[in-house]
This record gives C-alpha cells, sequence and structure tokens, in this order.
C-alpha cells in the first residue's frame, strides 16, 4: 500500500515521478543539507530517520521534526528563491530516492495532475512543519507554559 506523497498521486503518476529519481543513502550523523544552502533536490525516505533542524544564534540547532519512512524530505525547491529552510542530519542509516527538482517541475509543468496533487501535498507538508517548528521553539525559548499541554 503506498505511504506519503505516493499515497495521494493520480493513477500512474507514481512510476512518472519514480522515472526522475535515484536511490540513495546516507549514513548516521550524514548532513544531507543545510539551512540557507540552494534546494535543488529532495527525496522520499524508503528506511531510516532524518532530524530537521533551525540554526539558533549562540546555541546548538535546534531540532524541530523527525522525518521518517514514506515521508517527504526537503520542500524548500519548490519556491523562489530555493533556499533550505531547515537543517537535514540523518540520526539513523537512511535509504531514500532522490529526486532532481528541476526534472520534476519539468514533469509537473507537463502534466497538471502530477503538479496540483504534489503541491497540495508539499503544502500540507508545509503546514505540519510550520506547526512544529513553532511548538518546539515555544517548548525550548518560550516563557515557562507557553507550549502545549503536557500528558
Amino acid at each position: 500500500m503506498a505511504t506519503g506523497v505516493f499515497a495521494v498521486l493520480p493513477e500512474g503518476r507514481r512510476e512518472a515521478l519514480l522515472a526522475t529519481a535515484r536511490e540513495v543513502s546516507f549514513p548516521i550523523g550524514t548532513r544531507i543539507f543545510e539551512e540557507g544552502g540552494h534546494a535543488d533536490r529532495f527525496w522520499i525516505l524508503h528506511t531510516g530517520t532524518v532530524a530537521l533542524d533551525l540554526h539558533v544564534p549562540g546555541r546548538r540547532p535546534a531540532v524541530i521534526e523527525t522525518v521518517g519512512t514514506g515521508e517527504l524530505l526537503g520542500w524548500s525547491w519548490l519556491f523562489a528563491p530555493r533556499q533550505w529552510h531547515l537543517g537535514a542530519e540523518a540520526t539513523g542509516p537512511v535509504r531514500a530516492w532522490e529526486f532532481d527538482a528541476e526534472k520534476v517541475r519539468e514533469l509537473c509543468a507537463h502534466d497538471r495532475e502530477l503538479d496540483h496533487a504534489l503541491l497540495l501535498y508539499v503544502a500540507e507538508t508545509i503546514g505540519k512543519r510550520l506547526r512544529a517548528a513553532r511548538t518546539r521553539l515555544l517548548d525550548l525559548y518560550g516563557p515557562a507554559g507557553s507550549g502545549p499541554p503536557r500528558a
């Protein structure tokens, strides 16, 4: 059964998207991309986990969220200025499909159904990551009691 982005793609579009991919792996501790760097690719994870982090001046990067199996890693490739908004580090051995952003944008320009489905999925991912970042930063740096209630 398809999960993540593959679950929302119209029939036949998964194969079209995968035709632009290559398989990659990252050992634990690998910095996959840095905040502010050029975003020219993205990944869909097969296995492993990746921590998304945010630079905080004078402190260690704050881990905002962890991405896992079946999830999209990287959305900054889709929107100008195409710079990473967060950093990413493999927290376990990772296997993933890596997509060349230019090829995917070109594919989407010729396939409006794929384009629409991918844009909706990426927008949902951005919203989820924004909420996670807000919550995490409130937990770390907000006044006591400003984060979500603890169970």
